[in-house]
């Protein structure tokens, strides 16, 4: 059995290839994130951060530096918090009864979005008053 056979054999999914693939990931990206900002607050005011935060980062004058630092932190914390959520919808699907692993899960995912968010604060300050 060749690789392509193996891959089809495992998801009919994963046979697609080129243009096709692309486009149906994008379709799937742009759904995840229509589910993020319909489902999850915390999305939406991360999101409502990151807007303000970049903004405010054009205004003022900073390097260019600390102004492309602040953008990918903002960046990266919108991602975090996609795959957090990720990470809880998945726990809550499997089971919605009360388990150390599933807390455990949950605790670590919001655990990664609250070192982003001490990161965005850390890099606004070294950006602010690194001079």
């Amino acid at each position: 059995m060749d690789q392509s056979q193996q891959v089809a054999k495992e998801s009919p999914y994963k046979g697609k290839t080129g243009i096709r693939r692309v486009l149906n990931a994008t379709g799937y990206s742009l759904s995840g994130l229509a589910a993020a900002w319909r489902c999850e607050a915390a999305f939406r005011q991360l999101l409502l951060l990151a807007l303000s935060g970049i903004a405010l980062a054009i205004w003022l004058p900073l390097p260019g530096w600390g102004r492309a630092l602040i953008v990918v932190c903002h960046l990266v914390s919108l991602m975090v918090e996609l795959l957090n959520s990720a990470i809880e919808a998945a726990v809550d699907h499997t089971s919605l009864a009360r388990h150390l692993l599933a807390k455990r899960a949950k605790d670590m995912g919001s655990a990664a979005q609250f070192v982003s968010l001490c990161n965005i604060v850390g890099v606004w300050a070294l950006v602010l008053f690194a001079r």
